[in-house]
């Protein structure tokens, strides 16, 4: 089942939010929270206010338990931008564009819990894979070139004017 918390109006740039969403993105709760903890951004703290907010929906309205739920999706979106003013030289003025975000995260207990450890592994394997592909085909044309005959060059002549 899908739980999820919407934070909108965040004031913070959405540019600034998505570094840290992505870090919690497929995580286990409890690990999520641990990493916002101890991450020193802005964004970690209005993030983890609203992870906190979709365990407690996840808990009173959903009737899950909080250890069995992984992070699912964590998007941030772009929301209004409040536009400002500031003076400049000589009478001009230049505008400041305040953003304002908004944060969703979906909480699910049917996704398999998979840590960095596992993510990492997964990379590693799949380098060995195209490592060894690249070895196959790179000694196949070698024995290609072997078999193939040498081509009869064509003579041209030129003309001496």
């Amino acid at each position: 089942m899908e739980v999820r918390s919407i934070y909108k109006y965040a004031r913070i740039s959405p540019f600034k939010a998505r570094e840290v969403t992505r870090e919690i993105q497929g995580l286990p709760v409890s690990a999520a929270l641990d990493l916002l903890a101890f991450t020193p951004k802005k964004a970690a703290f209005l993030i983890n206010k609203t992870l906190k907010s979709a365990i407690a929906n996840a808990e009173n309205n959903a009737n899950l338990k909080p250890d069995g739920l992984v992070v699912k999706e964590a998007v941030v979106g772009e929301g209004p931008t409040l536009k400002r003013i500031m003076a400049r030289a000589r009478g001009s003025a230049s505008q400041i564009l305040k953003r304002t975000s908004h944060i969703r995260i979906v909480l699910t207990d049917e996704i398999k819990v998979e840590t960095r450890e596992t993510r990492k592994a997964k990379q590693k394997a799949t380098q060995r894979a195209e490592k060894r592909k690249e070895a196959a085909v790179s000694d196949a044309p070698e024995s290609a070139a072997a078999e193939k005959k040498p081509r009869a060059k064509k003579a041209s002549k030129k003309s001496n004017k």
